[in-house]
């Protein structure tokens, strides 16, 4: 399933830019990117620390046809995103359950899952945001970034097409495919 890709310099939250084009029924699989978010969001309203030069992006598509729920689609997303940064950056990165991936004990990656319905279609909104390049300062909970992990500074534009390609391969499948097979191609990819 291809993804109409959507790119921003700066917006409150990826998530709400998914919210607004499923109002206005632009409701064609899409990703969009925001190099910046003022108004990143987390899990339970808490706030997603959203600096330039970290990976801020959401995926939203129609849910009515997928063969999972919602809540296996928290499961799968996470060990999606947790096969793609094992591959490139190191198999030392965990998943605290069920929306942050951790190296360490640091976070690195966010996931923000949420519902709409509009127009009797239910539409899964899933928002991401890896600490790539910068390790944002939290009350909460510690942080690091690909970048420490590596030494090296992260190529975002990389990151955001080796993300793009797994979903679209990933979303072919979600429509004959059990939670099961899903899970196991998840940690192939």
């Amino acid at each position: 399933m291809k993804l109409r890709t959507l790119k921003f310099k700066s917006v409150k939250s990826t998530n709400d830019i998914a919210h607004k084009l499923i109002k206005k029924k632009k409701i064609r699989p899409t990703i969009i990117l925001s190099e910046k978010q003022t108004k990143g969001r987390g899990t339970m309203g808490k706030k997603w620390i959203s600096k330039k030069g970290n990976l801020f992006l959401t995926i939203f598509f129609d849910m009515n046809k997928k063969k999972v729920d919602f809540k296996k689609f928290a499961v799968l997303n996470a060990y999606l995103l947790k096969s793609i940064l094992v591959k490139k950056f190191s198999n030392k990165i965990k998943i605290k359950w069920p929306n942050d991936l951790l190296f360490e004990g640091k976070k690195i990656c966010g996931i923000l899952q949420e519902t709409v319905i509009n127009a009797e279609k239910k539409f899964l909104i899933i928002g991401i945001g890896i600490n790539t390049n910068l390790e944002p300062k939290n009350n909460s909970f510690l942080s690091t970034s690909l970048k420490h992990i590596t030494k090296k500074n992260v190529d975002n534009k990389k990151l955001f097409i080796m993300i793009k390609k797994s979903y679209e391969k990933f979303l072919l499948k979600t429509n004959r495919n059990t939670f099961l097979e899903l899970k196991k191609f998840t940690k192939k990819l």
